[in-house]
């Protein structure tokens, strides 16, 4: 018996040792802050988050891949209780909603294969790319719909799947179902920030559109008679419907595949329609916008790419300011454009329909006189985005003689040879681009007396437009010559520019050099984002550092898809005067806009690599078959008496036109289209009685 006990004593000793070994060699941590954030979390494990559970929730919110209010199921207590824990503060957070992306269902679309007994998406994605042609197309088997853990998902009549929206959570298991990327999440902030790829069904008038508008849909929406929905459609992506109605110089309408059978869609009279319904019965159309950021933003420059930028900015839930220089918003429109093409009427509708979006306009305000950068950052404003326009508008307003004082220590090269240059050569003067008129800038600087000139050029030596003799001049005064060099930031001090970041635009290296003057060789001043500096604690000191008040960084907006690989300023594809069509000037405002929030977020503006351009090679067709020719309307011209009463040249289209043309377009899809039903000789002879 003692023997027992004796040998069960010792067995449990070792066991013990044992299992406290095992629990030393087999210790898995876990942060106590995760186990806090689970503690608040409802437990619910619903995956309205998107992810397995609440622990896998927690575990991302510590880690930072989800927001301290991403759990559908709590309220904003317990978002707060999160965001207590974490130490961050937490804004409201925007509704994300499940999007299809597909305009045809399998039995709309050819058939490629047919695979019977598969019942699953992924599965049939496996085989070949799935059963459609459409390398992207909707496969229609339903996996989203099972995933969907809240009945917010079904398959409709056309083979494809219908959100409601009632009921969608925004947790993204249908985008994780989806082989195909066709359903996706959507939001107000992800259509503005987004630009479309190569998993995106763009129709070639889509893909042809500098502002990138759903034409098709906003069609479709006006074959409907929803005239309302239609407008919302354009304003997506267009908040000048009005305006650009009448002066688009319509590239969409150039890719059209009407082309292919008789003449393109009118698709800009169609847009004009839709836009002058909206201002005939007075009733303002206002597209979605995200909440409040409690951000502030100053937007100079009142223009159409201004204006465009803070209609943006504000859908994205930033309060935003337009400074304008002159009495009037609008810019070129105003003056540029004939009043029968343009009348101001027509401008000022639009340009009210941005304020009503939230956007403050002080007219008046001339920046270098009023105000600065540098005070506007110093009254809060967490961004200043500069969109002053060139040559041209300057010329629009009566200031062509007249040298602006926009970004502290930078002139325009025009300004500077027409200038005293003994005032603008100061020390560390940098020249950028030019050619041979700015290596005469660069000496004429460093005769004036500049101790230190460098002429910064984007070319490699072989292709620059510098010949031996300019060289010569340059070196004999000393002036450093940097080729392949792209400006990637700004940087200054109060009202004084301090030194510039410059990117090799073949290595990709950064370096930056003191510049208290930089002159640059375009016809307007370049699209820059103005923030302060994030603080950096010193050696030795704390990091609560004081933050830099006083310091500021300019830095430009991404770059548009097709020029995606073009670095800093002054770059190939630059609006180096001013945009040559108020479309492209739409969409240079929304990517600002887009920049502006990424800047203020450090979010990283790198764009996809599957990012979509006009050069990209895609999926398309180059004939269409079994559709039936029919003319495009023709839009009414005023008569010489009426145009003195109408003040407009072109009438518009009435309803039953605009229904007519609308009919016209195939509601076409990536390589999909619309078929007209084939009428026989059969079907055409009459019925024996």
């Amino acid at each position: 018996m003692t023997e027992a006990l004796f040998l069960m004593g010792g067995l449990g000793v070792v066991i013990g040792i044992i299992l406290a070994a095992a629990s030393k060699i087999f210790y898995v941590y876990v942060d106590p802050q995760i186990l806090e954030v689970e503690d608040v979390l409802p437990g619910a494990n619903c995956g309205g988050c998107g992810l397995p559970g609440c622990s896998s929730n927690a575990e991302a919110i510590v880690a930072g891949k989800a927001t301290p209010n991403s759990c559908v199921a709590a309220g904003e207590d317990v978002a707060e209780a999160i965001a207590a824990i974490m130490g961050v503060s937490i804004e409201a957070k925007e509704p994300d909603i499940a999007l299809p992306g597909c305009t045809y269902g399998v039995q709309d679309a050819d058939v490629k294969f047919i695979y019977d007994g598969l019942n699953d998406c992924r599965a049939a994605a496996l085989l070949n790319g799935g059963m459609k042609v459409c390398s992207i197309g909707c496969l229609g088997l339903g996996s989203c719909v099972r995933a969907c853990q809240f009945g917010a998902l079904a398959m409709g009549d056309k083979g494809l799947p219908v959100v409601n929206e009632e009921k969608c959570t925004g947790c993204g298991a249908c985008e994780k179902a989806c082989p195909k990327n066709i359903i996706n999440l959507s939001s107000v902030t992800r259509r503005i920030m987004r630009e479309y790829t190569t998993d995106n069904c763009t129709t070639p008038c889509q893909r042809a559109c500098p502002a990138g508008i759903d034409i098709c849909e906003y069609i479709r929406q006006i074959g409907l008679g929803d005239y309302h929905k239609a407008v919302l459609v354009i304003k997506e992506r267009n908040p000048f419907p009005t305006v650009i109605g009448r002066i688009c110089p319509r590239p969409c309408e150039d890719m059209c595949r009407r082309h292919f059978v008789d003449e393109p869609v009118a698709i800009n009279f169609l847009k004009r329609f839709a836009a002058d319904y909206e201002k005939e019965i007075g009733e303002r159309v206002l597209p979605y916008k995200a909440p409040s950021t409690g951000r502030k933003v100053a937007v100079i420059g009142g223009g159409i790419e201004g204006l465009s930028t803070a209609f943006f900015a504000a859908r994205l839930g930033h309060a935003l300011t337009v400074f304008e220089a002159s009495p009037h918003l609008g810019g070129l429109l105003r003056s540029a454009i004939a009043k029968e093409r343009l009348p101001a009427e027509m401008l000022d509708w639009d340009i009210d329909g941005v304020l009503e979006m939230g956007v403050e306009a002080r007219t008046e305000q001339a920046l270098g006189k009023d105000f600065t950068i540098d005070s506007l950052l110093t009254q809060d404003y967490d961004a200043v985005f500069l969109a002053a326009g060139g040559w041209d508008s300057r010329l629009a307003r009566g200031k062509s003689g007249e040298i602006d004082d926009i970004i502290p220590g930078t002139f325009l090269l025009l300004d500077f040879l027409n200038a005293d240059q003994e005032t603008t050569c100061k020390s560390d003067v940098v020249i950028v681009g030019g050619g041979k008129l700015g290596a005469d800038a660069a000496v004429n600087c460093k005769k004036k007396g500049a101790s230190d000139v460098t002429f910064l050029l984007r070319e490699a030596p072989d292709a620059s437009a510098l010949n031996d003799e300019d060289l010569s001049r340059c070196e004999a005064e000393g002036i450093k010559i940097i080729y392949n060099a792209a400006i990637s930031h700004i940087f200054g001090i109060s009202d004084e520019l301090t030194e510039i970041e410059i990117t090799d635009s073949e290595t990709g290296s950064k370096s930056t050099i003191q510049a208290k003057t930089l002159i640059l060789a375009s016809g307007r001043y370049p699209e820059l984002v103005f923030t302060r500096p994030e603080a950096e604690a010193e050696s030795g000191e704390s990091e609560d550092a004081a933050p830099l008040t006083d310091h500021w960084v300019g830095t430009p907006s991404y770059k548009k898809p097709d020029y995606d690989n073009e670095k800093g300023l002054l770059a190939k594809g630059d609006a180096l005067s001013d945009y040559s069509a108020a479309i492209k000037a739409i969409g240079g405002g929304r990517r600002a806009a887009a920049s502006l929030h990424q800047i203020m977020y450090a979010i990283d503006m790198a764009l996809p690599c599957n990012v979509l351009t006009l050069n990209t090679v895609i999926q398309n067709v180059d004939d269409v078959e079994s559709v039936e020719t029919q003319a495009r309307l023709i839009m009414p011209i005023s008569s010489p008496q009426e145009l003195a009463q109408a003040k407009e040249l072109e009438k518009g289209f009435s309803p039953e036109m605009a229904k007519a043309e609308a009919d016209r377009c195939l509601q076409c899809g990536l390589i999909c289209y619309e078929h007209s039903e084939t009428v026989t000789i059969e079907d055409k002879m009459p019925v024996a009685a």
